[in-house]
């Protein structure tokens, strides 16, 4: 039986009295908990290097799948996607204009192509989630730079990270880092907040202006995902229901990390 989420309550002191603005929502974590989420973490990125490891030309997507779910049950883990709401697999493999949830399958890799890789551990009831590109072959400089780019914006999101940062300053971040590049942010996908549920409060978007949104406690988690196109980012659901494109077929980078949010900083539980 899982214990009950913890709620935070964001409000706004004035000298005489208190405005509650909205019950935010934010699940909080003990230590047994942070434990075991650092565990599924580690699992988590121990898992997409493995995988990583195995992309060329050639591979097939379904192949990559079957490995990465042989991996986390083998070191204690759940696959944290397989089943949720009716998702097939273990892994998103999403590969070149496919923005997210692309499924695993007879799919070939070939030279020049570039696969994200999204994956959730679920361990002791918590999930994780964490998602990097990763290179088929030789690509193109073009493909390089845009694989740069949503990794910095990454980066640099995630430095911002700590208590009473608002979800608009990491959005910011992310838009500002990709567009100087002269790259679009996938507008209609965001990161999430996540625990006993995958996908929870907050909605963190790939766009955004600073000082706007739910501001973050400490010891809750977040999930950021810039998800970063070579073009246009318009998209459209695709045949199977589940993978999403750019409609003017643009490469799509996309990567990911859970992050416990502390007092004075946070820790990347997903790093390794």
């Amino acid at each position: 039986m899982q214990q009950p989420i913890r709620f935070f309550f964001s409000c706004i002191l004035h000298t005489e009295y208190c405005i509650l603005l909205f019950v935010s929502r934010f699940q909080i974590f003990n230590e047994k908990e942070i434990a075991s989420l650092r565990k599924g973490g580690k699992i988590l990125h121990d898992c997409l290097a493995h995988v990583s490891a195995m992309v060329k030309p050639g591979v097939t997507t379904g192949f990559l799948d079957a490995m990465a779910e042989t991996f986390i049950r083998d070191h204690g883990g759940m696959p944290g996607f397989k089943g949720y709401q009716g998702f097939p697999a273990t892994l998103c493999t999403s590969v070149n204009d496919v923005c997210v949830h692309g499924i695993p399958g007879a799919l070939e890799l070939r030279d020049g192509d570039i696969i994200s890789l999204d994956c959730g551990v679920l361990l002791d009831g918590l999930n994780t989630d964490a998602c990097v590109t990763v290179p088929v072959g030789s690509i193109a400089p073009q493909t390089q730079s845009l694989m740069e780019t949503s990794a910095e914006a990454l980066k640099q999101a995630i430095g911002i990270v700590r208590s009473g940062v608002h979800v608009g300053d990491i959005s910011a971040t992310v838009e500002r880092v990709a567009r100087v590049r002269g790259f679009s942010p996938v507008r209609a996908l965001t990161g999430h907040g996540l625990g006993t549920t995958l996908h929870q409060f907050p909605d963190i978007p790939n766009v955004g202006t600073a000082k706007t949104g739910p501001v973050l406690p400490a010891m809750t988690l977040i999930a950021i995902e810039p998800i970063i196109s070579a073009g246009s980012d318009a998209i459209e659901e695709g045949e199977d229901g589940w993978s999403i494109y750019v409609k003017d077929h643009a490469l799509i980078s996309h990567f990911e990390h859970t992050l416990l949010v502390l007092e004075g900083g946070h820790e990347v539980l997903t790093a390794g």
